[in-house]
């Protein structure tokens, strides 16, 4: 009888051993694996969306421009509306999304280096640009940290840093040569606006070589030139007050039937229940009405309009969906959300935290933004803004120099989303804080 009893007690320590080791999964908002997906880990698809504005979606609330394949899709996910990117400018944001990594700390500040206009202006942008590129090539990006579970890296659409194999990937669409017209994706810019075939061949050689993969999936979508097929044009332009507006509306669901095609493609290929996808926007974009440009609060500028973007996970029957429209989260945290999946060790440097730990992006308070020149030097000689996020609040600090007259700006963006009403007058003391916190973060 004795030995029943004990033998008893030892099965409910077990259970509850079980227990606790199922709810330090649900911690992390994610379901138990089950020994196959162990096996087989999950393929991985970043989905990017090139210069649209975080209010452009039917789910984000537009009243005209429908995405049904991404409202689909963010239903289907864990959707954080109130997630950034640090920076409002194409490459310096994609280095951040790659590598996980702030611009301060990749060393893309802008789009080109600075270079002389005169006389050959690519063969001198090309040659000024080259000591970038050597530089990020030694960046550890998040092809490099997949090799050792066997990942094969596919790169289609935008990329800045030379050729694809810079980044790490395997095969690529983008050569990076600057004489052939290589400078942000070159053939890369193809995908999408030219159908997905590229990415079927990727799939298929992934599936005959029966290896797990990461695709990079970055369309030169619904970024100018706005040339949307005419059928979404005449949708648009009796909703739309210009031409100039509708085509770009047209733009953005173009791009969500790009998308709708690619989950088309995985589910053909049997390919969704093992999918980990992820979906951001590099920077935003608010199309001028009446001019071929965008309104300078959104792209480049330190404002949300140019810096917010939704951010979605979604992995079938593993992450639970839910529309999360109070948790701050950035693009430094897909590259650890993906290696916390994977169970690969976080490198020290990466300042972004795990999407799939509730306690770890709950503790976090603020996250951290910064605009430099398009054409960048040294970050000294670069700087435009400094930006803290910490909600309700964002500040934005001006370079003493290079934006010299302008003032500091406190924004309640909770109650002011749109960046209106400057409150750093009448709140001297969050003004010190979170200028502090930016000198400390400028220090890491």
């Amino acid at each position: 009888m004795e030995k029943l009893k004990n033998v008893c007690m030892m099965l409910v320590m077990l259970s509850m051993i079980v227990s606790c080791g199922n709810k330090a999964k649900n911690d992390k908002a994610i379901t138990d694996t089950n020994s196959e997906s162990e096996e087989q880990p999950p393929n991985i698809v970043f989905i990017l969306s090139d210069d649209q504005s975080w209010t452009d979606y039917s789910f984000m609330g537009h009243e005209h421009i429908e995405t049904p394949r991404l409202d689909k899709f963010a239903s289907e996910s864990l959707t954080f509306t109130q997630s950034y990117v640090p920076t409002p400018l194409c490459s310096p944001s994609l280095a951040t999304i790659i590598t996980g990594l702030y611009p301060k700390d990749h060393g893309i500040l802008g789009n080109d280096k600075v270079y002389d206009r005169s006389g050959n202006r690519k063969e001198n942008r090309a040659e000024a640009y080259k000591p970038i590129i050597s530089a990020f090539e030694k960046q550890t990006t998040l092809p490099d940290m997949l090799k050792e579970k066997g990942y094969l890296s596919f790169q289609t659409g935008k990329w800045w840093h030379g050729n694809h194999k810079v980044g790490g990937f395997d095969y690529g669409m983008t050569h990076g040569d600057p004489e052939r017209g290589g400078r942000h994706g070159d053939f890369g810019l193809e995908i999408g606006r030219k159908g997905l075939d590229t990415i079927n061949s990727y799939l298929n050689l992934a599936l005959k070589e029966k290896k797990p993969f990461f695709l990079w999936y970055a369309p030169f979508l619904p970024h100018q030139p706005h040339t949307p097929p005419q059928r979404l044009l005449d949708k648009y332009v009796s909703k739309a007050p210009t031409e100039y507006i509708a085509k770009y509306w047209a733009m953005c669901e173009w791009f969500d039937e790009t998308c709708g095609q690619l989950f088309d493609m995985f589910e053909e290929k049997g390919l969704t229940e093992n999918t980990l996808f992820v979906y951001v926007c590099d920077n935003g974009w608010v199309q001028e009405p009446n001019k071929n440009t965008y309104v300078k609060t959104s792209k480049r500028a330190p404002y949300d309009l140019g810096i917010r973007t939704p951010i979605m996970y979604k992995w079938k029957g593993k992450i639970i969906p839910k529309m999360d429209n109070q948790t701050i989260s950035s693009s430094i945290d897909m590259v650890p959300t993906v290696l916390d999946i994977l169970g690969i060790e976080k490198p020290a440097n990466l300042p972004g935290v795990s999407v799939l730990d509730n306690i770890a992006i709950t503790e976090r308070k603020g996250i951290f933004g910064e605009v430099y020149a398009h054409d960048f030097d040294t970050i000294e000689n670069s700087m435009f803004y400094n930006m803290a996020i910490f909600p309700p609040y964002k500040i934005i600090v001006p370079d003493p120099v290079r934006k010299k007259g302008e003032v500091v700006q406190l924004f309640n963006i909770e109650k002011d989303p749109f960046e209106k009403n400057n409150i750093a007058a009448s709140n001297p003391e969050i003004v010190k804080d979170l200028t502090e916190k930016i000198k400390a973060f400028r220090a890491e």
